[in-house]
């Protein structure tokens, strides 16, 4: 029985390593938001459909990531206009200074399973289309997904943590 219980520990054990190993090899392929975004179409009231472009080493990791490199897009990128009555977007936040003032709430807000999730969902049923799935290099991956972000919900949010400057503000 004691070497059974023992079994069992060691198994466990060896399954949450190897989860913990994944998930930081996901992150440390996609760690420097190495991305574009592009919009894709009018988006609900209040938010933004766009498509970002991950790249990555794994198709998987590229995709498990758009969400997150999608709100650092709209909020450190923003993106030009295009077809589809799009228009271009200005980033949420302009100044260098002010990321770099507040590294700490962005590292706890793109962590894993951070607060950045909840201002964006996956407009598809989370498959990707042929097109979409791109081989750049030999190694290397090119997969856009479309996704939707809550843009006045998260300016908002920034606005409260004093990171954005409020619209009624005055100038």
């Amino acid at each position: 029985m004691k070497k059974l219980t023992i079994m069992v520990v060691i198994l466990l054990t060896g399954i949450t390593t190897n989860a913990q190993w994944k998930n930081e090899k996901a992150n440390e392929d996609t760690e420097i938001f190495r991305y574009d975004i592009e919009c894709e179409g009018i988006g609900k009231l209040g938010s933004k459909l766009v498509k970002v472009w991950s790249y990555s080493k794994n198709p998987k990791h590229a995709i498990s990531h758009a969400m997150k490199n999608a709100v650092h897009g709209i909020i450190f990128k923003g993106f030009a206009g295009g077809p589809q009555g799009c228009t271009s977007f200005s980033p949420l936040l302009r100044s260098a200074e002010k990321a770099s003032e507040h590294a700490a709430f962005f590292e706890a807000f793109f962590a894993d399973g951070g607060d950045y999730l909840r201002y964006v969902s996956a407009a598809t049923d989370g498959n990707i289309a042929p097109g979409d799935r791109l081989k750049v290099s030999k190694r290397e991956y090119k997969i856009g997904a479309v996704v939707n972000v809550q843009t006045d919900m998260l300016r908002k949010r920034l606005e409260e943590e004093g990171i954005v400057r409020g619209l009624a503000s005055g100038f």
